[in-house]
Protein backbone atom coordinates (compact mmCIF):
# COMPACT_ATOMS: atom_id res chain seq x y z
CA UNK A 1 0.00 0.00 0.00
CA UNK A 2 1.73 3.58 -1.52
CA UNK A 3 0.65 6.66 0.85
CA UNK A 4 1.61 10.56 0.25
CA UNK A 5 2.13 11.09 4.22
CA UNK A 6 2.29 8.15 5.79
CA UNK A 7 5.04 5.16 6.13
CA UNK A 8 4.73 1.59 7.37
CA UNK A 9 7.72 -0.31 8.65
CA UNK A 10 8.47 -3.29 10.26
CA UNK A 11 10.83 -5.11 12.18
CA UNK A 12 9.81 -8.72 14.09
CA UNK A 13 6.95 -8.15 15.76
CA UNK A 14 6.67 -4.54 16.05
CA UNK A 15 5.37 -1.95 13.54
CA UNK A 16 6.37 1.56 13.16
CA UNK A 17 3.59 3.75 11.54
CA UNK A 18 4.95 8.03 11.02
CA UNK A 19 2.89 10.49 9.64
CA UNK A 20 4.52 13.50 8.14
CA UNK A 21 3.05 16.51 6.50
CA UNK A 22 6.47 17.81 5.12
CA UNK A 23 5.23 20.94 7.76
CA UNK A 24 6.91 21.31 10.98
CA UNK A 25 3.49 21.49 13.28
CA UNK A 26 2.46 18.59 11.39
CA UNK A 27 -1.13 19.55 10.79
CA UNK A 28 -3.83 16.74 10.18
CA UNK A 29 -5.31 17.08 6.76
CA UNK A 30 -8.63 15.32 5.43
CA UNK A 31 -6.16 13.62 2.73
CA UNK A 32 -3.76 12.59 5.66
CA UNK A 33 -6.03 11.33 8.06
CA UNK A 34 -7.78 9.12 5.50
CA UNK A 35 -4.20 7.63 4.99
CA UNK A 36 -4.18 7.07 8.61
CA UNK A 37 -7.41 5.37 8.52
CA UNK A 38 -6.21 2.84 6.17
CA UNK A 39 -3.40 2.46 7.25
CA UNK A 40 -4.86 1.61 10.67
CA UNK A 41 -6.79 -0.88 8.57
CA UNK A 42 -3.74 -2.49 6.93
CA UNK A 43 -3.20 -4.44 9.98
CA UNK A 44 -6.90 -6.04 9.69
CA UNK A 45 -6.07 -9.66 9.81
CA UNK A 46 -2.27 -9.25 10.64
CA UNK A 47 -1.90 -12.19 12.83
CA UNK A 48 2.10 -11.55 12.86
CA UNK A 49 1.83 -7.96 14.68
CA UNK A 50 1.89 -7.34 18.45
CA UNK A 51 2.84 -3.73 19.10
CA UNK A 52 2.23 -0.94 16.75
CA UNK A 53 4.07 2.58 17.55
CA UNK A 54 2.43 5.78 15.83
CA UNK A 55 4.06 8.59 15.92
CA UNK A 56 4.65 12.09 13.82
CA UNK A 57 7.49 13.56 12.52
CA UNK A 58 10.80 14.27 14.44
CA UNK A 59 9.67 17.79 15.05
CA UNK A 60 5.87 17.33 16.37
CA UNK A 61 3.46 15.24 16.33
CA UNK A 62 0.35 16.89 15.46
CA UNK A 63 -1.11 20.13 15.27
CA UNK A 64 -4.27 19.06 15.11
CA UNK A 65 -6.68 19.49 11.79
CA UNK A 66 -5.94 21.67 9.40
CA UNK A 67 -8.31 24.65 9.35
CA UNK A 68 -6.81 25.94 6.13
CA UNK A 69 -7.37 22.76 4.89
CA UNK A 70 -9.39 23.51 1.37
CA UNK A 71 -11.07 20.65 1.91
CA UNK A 72 -12.28 21.66 5.54
CA UNK A 73 -13.33 24.94 4.27
CA UNK A 74 -15.67 23.55 1.78
CA UNK A 75 -17.48 21.31 4.38
CA UNK A 76 -18.68 24.98 5.51
CA UNK A 77 -21.13 25.47 3.00
CA UNK A 78 -22.27 22.17 2.37
CA UNK A 79 -25.49 21.01 2.71
CA UNK A 80 -26.73 19.54 6.26
CA UNK A 81 -26.21 15.60 5.47
CA UNK A 82 -23.09 16.22 3.01
CA UNK A 83 -21.79 18.11 5.66
CA UNK A 84 -22.42 15.67 8.28
CA UNK A 85 -20.78 12.80 6.29
CA UNK A 86 -17.90 14.79 6.08
CA UNK A 87 -17.17 15.38 9.62
CA UNK A 88 -16.66 11.29 9.95
CA UNK A 89 -13.20 11.63 8.82
CA UNK A 90 -12.05 12.00 12.05
CA UNK A 91 -13.87 10.00 14.62
CA UNK A 92 -13.45 6.72 11.58
CA UNK A 93 -9.72 7.26 11.97
CA UNK A 94 -9.81 7.14 15.74
CA UNK A 95 -12.51 4.44 15.24
CA UNK A 96 -9.90 2.37 13.36
CA UNK A 97 -7.26 2.95 15.83
CA UNK A 98 -9.31 1.95 18.57
CA UNK A 99 -10.35 -1.36 17.14
CA UNK A 100 -6.63 -2.35 16.08
CA UNK A 101 -5.65 -5.89 18.08
CA UNK A 102 -2.41 -5.11 18.54
CA UNK A 103 -1.43 -2.81 20.91
CA UNK A 104 -0.83 0.42 19.99
CA UNK A 105 1.85 2.81 21.23
CA UNK A 106 1.54 6.76 20.59
CA UNK A 107 5.38 8.39 20.94
CA UNK A 108 4.64 12.35 20.70
CA UNK A 109 7.35 15.26 20.26
CA UNK A 110 6.54 18.74 20.51
CA UNK A 111 2.90 19.35 20.29
CA UNK A 112 0.27 16.91 20.21
CA UNK A 113 -3.02 19.46 20.12
CA UNK A 114 -6.75 18.90 19.40
CA UNK A 115 -7.21 16.17 16.66
CA UNK A 116 -3.96 14.62 17.58
CA UNK A 117 -4.96 14.13 21.07
CA UNK A 118 -8.65 12.85 19.98
CA UNK A 119 -6.46 10.34 17.96
CA UNK A 120 -3.59 9.64 20.62
CA UNK A 121 -6.47 8.70 23.18
CA UNK A 122 -7.95 6.12 20.94
CA UNK A 123 -4.28 4.41 21.66
CA UNK A 124 -3.29 2.24 23.90
CA UNK A 125 -0.38 3.90 25.79
CA UNK A 126 1.33 7.39 25.14
CA UNK A 127 4.69 8.17 25.89
CA UNK A 128 5.34 11.98 25.11
CA UNK A 129 9.09 13.69 25.56
CA UNK A 130 9.76 15.75 28.55
CA UNK A 131 9.34 19.26 26.40
CA UNK A 132 5.97 17.49 24.90
CA UNK A 133 3.06 19.93 25.00
CA UNK A 134 -1.11 18.73 25.22
CA UNK A 135 -3.44 21.63 23.86
CA UNK A 136 -7.13 20.39 23.56
CA UNK A 137 -8.19 24.15 21.72
CA UNK A 138 -11.58 23.38 19.92
CA UNK A 139 -13.99 25.50 22.32
CA UNK A 140 -11.84 28.43 21.55
CA UNK A 141 -12.96 28.05 18.33
CA UNK A 142 -16.81 27.56 18.89
CA UNK A 143 -16.21 24.19 18.78
CA UNK A 144 -16.80 21.17 21.15
CA UNK A 145 -14.44 18.62 21.41
CA UNK A 146 -15.90 15.63 18.94
CA UNK A 147 -14.39 12.29 17.12
CA UNK A 148 -16.15 10.71 20.57
CA UNK A 149 -12.78 11.46 22.09
CA UNK A 150 -14.21 12.66 25.54
CA UNK A 151 -15.63 9.41 27.15
CA UNK A 152 -11.98 8.60 26.04
CA UNK A 153 -10.20 10.84 27.82
CA UNK A 154 -12.50 10.56 30.61
CA UNK A 155 -11.83 7.00 30.92
CA UNK A 156 -7.65 8.09 30.98
CA UNK A 157 -8.23 11.17 33.68
CA UNK A 158 -11.44 11.28 34.85
CA UNK A 159 -14.29 13.84 34.04
CA UNK A 160 -12.65 16.84 35.68
CA UNK A 161 -9.64 16.99 34.51
CA UNK A 162 -11.38 16.24 31.06
CA UNK A 163 -13.39 19.40 32.32
CA UNK A 164 -10.59 21.32 32.87
CA UNK A 165 -8.44 20.35 29.19
CA UNK A 166 -11.24 20.63 27.10
CA UNK A 167 -12.99 23.90 28.82
CA UNK A 168 -10.37 25.65 30.26
CA UNK A 169 -8.39 24.62 26.96
CA UNK A 170 -4.94 25.74 28.72
CA UNK A 171 -1.50 24.12 27.09
CA UNK A 172 -0.70 21.81 29.10
CA UNK A 173 3.00 20.38 29.65
CA UNK A 174 3.67 16.03 29.57
CA UNK A 175 4.78 16.24 33.14
CA UNK A 176 1.03 17.68 34.04
CA UNK A 177 -0.05 15.45 31.09
CA UNK A 178 1.60 12.30 32.82
CA UNK A 179 0.11 13.58 36.82
CA UNK A 180 -3.24 13.82 35.14
CA UNK A 181 -3.37 10.48 33.28
CA UNK A 182 -3.36 11.70 29.52
CA UNK A 183 0.42 10.00 29.28
CA UNK A 184 1.75 6.46 31.18
CA UNK A 185 5.19 7.08 30.41
CA UNK A 186 8.08 9.85 29.80
CA UNK A 187 11.20 10.17 28.00
CA UNK A 188 13.79 12.60 27.53
CA UNK A 189 13.97 15.36 24.38
CA UNK A 190 13.63 13.75 21.42
CA UNK A 191 13.46 9.87 23.05
CA UNK A 192 9.49 9.55 22.77
CA UNK A 193 10.16 6.94 19.79
CA UNK A 194 12.88 5.21 21.73
CA UNK A 195 10.89 4.55 24.87
CA UNK A 196 8.00 3.70 23.03
CA UNK A 197 10.44 0.71 20.78
CA UNK A 198 11.15 -0.06 24.72
CA UNK A 199 7.74 -1.09 25.55
CA UNK A 200 7.35 -2.40 21.99
CA UNK A 201 9.78 -5.02 22.54
CA UNK A 202 8.32 -6.19 25.91
CA UNK A 203 5.22 -6.04 24.91
CA UNK A 204 6.63 -8.35 21.51
CA UNK A 205 8.44 -10.45 23.56
CA UNK A 206 5.29 -11.46 25.35
CA UNK A 207 2.79 -14.45 23.70
CA UNK A 208 1.08 -12.97 20.98
CA UNK A 209 -2.58 -14.64 21.70
CA UNK A 210 -2.85 -13.08 25.48
CA UNK A 211 -1.40 -10.14 24.60
CA UNK A 212 -4.51 -9.20 22.45
CA UNK A 213 -6.91 -11.32 24.89
CA UNK A 214 -6.16 -9.15 27.69
CA UNK A 215 -5.98 -5.87 25.53
CA UNK A 216 -9.50 -6.76 24.45
CA UNK A 217 -10.46 -7.65 27.97
CA UNK A 218 -9.28 -3.70 29.20
CA UNK A 219 -10.55 -2.12 26.61
CA UNK A 220 -14.48 -3.19 26.38
CA UNK A 221 -13.95 -3.02 30.67
CA UNK A 222 -12.88 0.62 30.07
CA UNK A 223 -15.10 1.56 26.59
CA UNK A 224 -18.66 -0.33 27.52
CA UNK A 225 -20.41 3.07 27.82
CA UNK A 226 -18.58 5.26 24.99
CA UNK A 227 -20.52 5.18 22.23
CA UNK A 228 -23.81 5.44 24.45
CA UNK A 229 -22.31 8.19 25.58
CA UNK A 230 -20.33 10.18 22.25
CA UNK A 231 -22.51 9.17 19.53
CA UNK A 232 -24.40 12.40 19.28
CA UNK A 233 -21.22 14.49 19.14
CA UNK A 234 -20.69 14.73 15.42
CA UNK A 235 -24.32 15.92 15.10
CA UNK A 236 -23.41 18.24 17.87
CA UNK A 237 -20.30 19.55 15.93
CA UNK A 238 -22.44 20.18 12.89
CA UNK A 239 -24.31 22.09 14.70
CA UNK A 240 -21.86 23.99 16.52
CA UNK A 241 -20.07 25.17 13.11
CA UNK A 242 -23.13 26.72 11.73
CA UNK A 243 -22.87 29.36 14.58
CA UNK A 244 -21.72 32.84 14.99
CA UNK A 245 -19.40 31.63 17.47
CA UNK A 246 -17.63 29.42 15.38
CA UNK A 247 -17.23 31.74 12.65
CA UNK A 248 -15.56 34.25 15.58
CA UNK A 249 -13.92 31.71 16.71
CA UNK A 250 -12.24 30.46 13.37
CA UNK A 251 -11.51 34.39 11.95
CA UNK A 252 -10.32 35.38 15.14
CA UNK A 253 -7.53 32.33 14.65
CA UNK A 254 -6.82 32.90 11.23
CA UNK A 255 -6.39 36.59 12.52
CA UNK A 256 -4.47 35.63 15.44
CA UNK A 257 -5.96 37.50 17.89
CA UNK A 258 -8.92 36.58 21.35
CA UNK A 259 -12.49 35.93 20.08
CA UNK A 260 -15.47 37.04 21.08
CA UNK A 261 -18.02 34.74 21.86
CA UNK A 262 -22.06 35.91 22.05
CA UNK A 263 -23.68 32.45 22.48
CA UNK A 264 -25.43 32.87 18.99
Amino acid sequence: MSFKYVTITREGRIATVRFDRGHDMNPLSIDLMLELTEAAKSFDGDTETSAIILTGNAKNFTAGFDLKDPAAKARVTAGVMERREMLRVGPRMSAAWEALEPMTLVAVEGYCIGGGVALAVSCDMRIASKTAKFWVPEIRNGMNMSWQSVPRMVNLMGPARTKQLCIVADKISAATAEKWGLVEELAEEGKAYELAYEFAEKIAARPPLPVRMIKQGATVAANALNHAVSYMDIDQYTVAITSEDYAEGINAFLEKRDPVFKGR
